[in-house]
């Protein structure tokens, strides 16, 4: 059987604090074989580098999110440039740009989006890349100062067709969860079907962005099947081939080879 590979989950979370072990425990069943979980900020990064220390089906990605950038220092950079050396950190992420409160101020963000697929260069790890409001902007520093150089996702697309065929023509793997089963969803749907299924990768980025029927409430990795259900009516294939081959894909994402 193929298990289901959420790319992008945030177990750290506070709202994971009551039950995470089992919430956790039971993913198996559930059908899900691999997580890895996404630093979001400093204190974030040690967390989930602890998760996946812990757990042998998870992996960890270590990195700043945009809207916690105000207080990075050069030696910030360092720190997670030496993280880099645990095999069970397998990506730089999430970075990139978020325009949405434009908190801090956009060139802050900007250094440090640069200064961390600098980092990401230096190590070799793919990154994980979160834009939100902010498009142009992404796209420009990643053409200068990345284009695919070490691989990576764009996570959480929400950008038009247009956008996708900018991201996949660099090699990058586009990142859905559970806005594909959304009513407004007619412009992620539309990426969802220009884009090969060799370059799509799923993700919950929970407890964020649950899938019908369960949005709204806290998401986790067990609700990845509504994803896939509906990606593979989109591609009109079986389930078990949506499984299968977006599963290839995060491995070779975040070039996992067990």
């Amino acid at each position: 059987m193929d298990y289901i590979f959420d790319t992008h989950a945030h177990y750290d979370d506070e709202a994971f604090d009551a039950d995470r072990e089992e919430v956790l425990a039971g993913l198996k069943e559930q059908g899900v074989g691999t997580v890895v979980n996404v630093g979001a900020s400093i204190a974030s990064t040690k967390t989930t580098l602890a998760l996946a220390e812990t757990h042998s089906f998870m992996y960890a990605a270590v990195g700043v999110h945009p809207n916690e950038t105000a207080e990075l220092t050069d030696a910030d950079m360092k720190w997670l440039e030496s993280l880099a050396e645990n095999p069970k950190v397998v990506a730089i992420g999430e970075i990139g740009l978020d325009y949405y409160w434009d908190e801090p101020e956009r060139e802050i963000q900007k250094h440090w989006f640069s200064a961390q697929l600098e980092v990401a260069k230096k190590t070799g790890l793919p990154v994980i890349i979160h834009s939100r409001d902010a498009a142009k902007d992404t796209l420009d520093i990643m053409k200068v100062e990345h284009n695919g150089a070490t691989g990576g996702v764009i996570h959480c697309f929400s950008y038009g067709v247009e956008m996708a065929r900018e991201y996949l023509n660099m090699g990058y793997y586009i990142g859905i969860g559970g806005v594909l089963t959304f009513k407004n969803a007619k412009k992620l749907i539309e990426v969802a079907e220009y884009a090969p299924l060799d370059r799509i990768v799923l993700e919950t980025d929970c407890p964020y962005l649950a899938p019908v029927p369960n949005r709204g409430k806290r998401n986790y990795s067990g609700n990845l099947p509504y994803v896939v259900e509906k990606l593979a009516e989109i591609k009109g294939v079986s389930k078990e081939e949506i499984i299968r081959e977006t599963a290839k894909n995060a491995r070779a994402l975040y070039r996992i080879t067990e």
